[in-house]
């Protein structure tokens, strides 16, 4: 008869008609009325592709530090601000230096004096060098003869001036830091990974990363590091993220985008998301196959589920190539 709680009819099961326990077999009208649909059990490669955010900093490896080897006063200054870009080899600063001068004169009186012996001049060339004095300007000196109470400061490597400790007539003793360069020929992007995509992020993988101040333009690089600290807010870990930067397009602040490919994926067996049902201990399919009497026969499989990525769940277990699971429909035959 008819169903009281649906507009059906009740279809008559009977003791013999199904030999598996826990399966049930349906005419395919019935099927076709219930809207049943199905999908092969497939083997493929699931693409683990991690997509996250960050912000663009200094690459903290691309630091150098210039300092004074020498006491002296700044009587120069080529650069004025912070964040000023500067090349390599470019003039920083020229310091007045007082101590140079006597042991230049000294220097230049051994050498022209022929009662000097060869080791009391190597002493006082030894002198200079421990002054401070670059092997450039003593090679100079030799050459003119002439002492220099003055050094130019140059920049080691390209980049901004991430800090400038000096202003002109400033004394200055050795060792005192007076600027300090972050290079910008390659630069970090802190970025918050999830803890569950964590494993599928190894150092050394290849990146690409976009910015919106630069649209249809990316940048490729590699994680450098994963910090061990997960932040127990967000469940994320912050993933250190190095970036070629050759044009300086990129400066620190800025918002970007990541995309990285987690390696080679395996094969493995796949099915449609949908087809998987979770009951919360376990994972369970709905298995289609034919019947001896024509009707089709569908009876339910527990399951080893793996990675779900784009509507596509891994299969580690229950499931073999070919077989064909159901789609939509499984609770009405449930």
């Amino acid at each position: 008869g008819k169903s009281p709680f649906m507009d059906m009819m009740l279809v008559p099961v009977y003791a013999d008609d199904g030999a598996d326990a826990g399966a049930v077999r349906i005419s395919p009208r019935v099927v076709q009325n219930l809207g049943i649909r199905t999908a092969e059990v497939t083997l493929g490669k699931l693409e683990r592709k991690v997509s996250v955010v960050g912000s663009v900093a200094f690459d903290e490896r691309a630091v150098a530090v210039v300092q004074a080897r020498t006491s002296g006063y700044i009587d120069r200054l080529f650069v004025r601000a912070p964040l000023d870009r500067v090349s390599r080899g470019q003039p920083l600063a020229e310091i007045l230096a007082p101590d140079w001068v006597a042991a230049q004169q000294e220097y230049l009186s051994l050498k022209a004096s022929p009662l000097a012996s060869e080791a009391l001049r190597a002493a006082a060339r030894q002198r200079l060098t421990s002054l401070g004095m670059p092997d450039e300007t003593v090679a100079q000196l030799d050459a003119t003869g002439k002492p220099h109470a003055r050094i130019t400061l140059t920049a080691p490597i390209s980049g901004v001036v991430g800090e400038l400790a000096v202003r002109e007539g400033m004394t200055v003793m050795p060792g005192a830091m007076l600027f300090r360069l972050n290079g910008l020929s390659t630069v970090w992007v802190n970025a918050d990974v999830p803890e569950t995509q964590a494993a599928w992020l190894k150092p050394g993988a290849a990146v690409t990363a976009t910015v919106p101040a630069y649209p249809g333009e990316s940048f490729k690089g590699k994680v450098a590091a994963l910090l061990p600290e997960v932040n127990a807010a967000t469940r994320t870990l912050k993933a250190r993220i190095e970036l070629a930067n050759p044009q300086g397009h990129l400066t620190p602040g800025m918002f970007a985008s990541v995309a990285a490919d987690s390696g080679s994926p395996k094969e493995v067996l796949l099915v449609p998301s949908e087809a998987v049902i979770p009951t919360g201990k376990r994972s369970v399919v709905i298995v289609a196959g034919a019947g001896d009497d024509g009707k089709q026969q569908f009876s339910q499989v527990d399951v080893e589920t793996g990675l779900d990525v784009d509507g596509m769940t891994e299969i580690r277990s229950g499931l073999v190539k070919g077989q064909k699971v159901v789609l939509s429909g499984q609770f009405l035959i449930d």
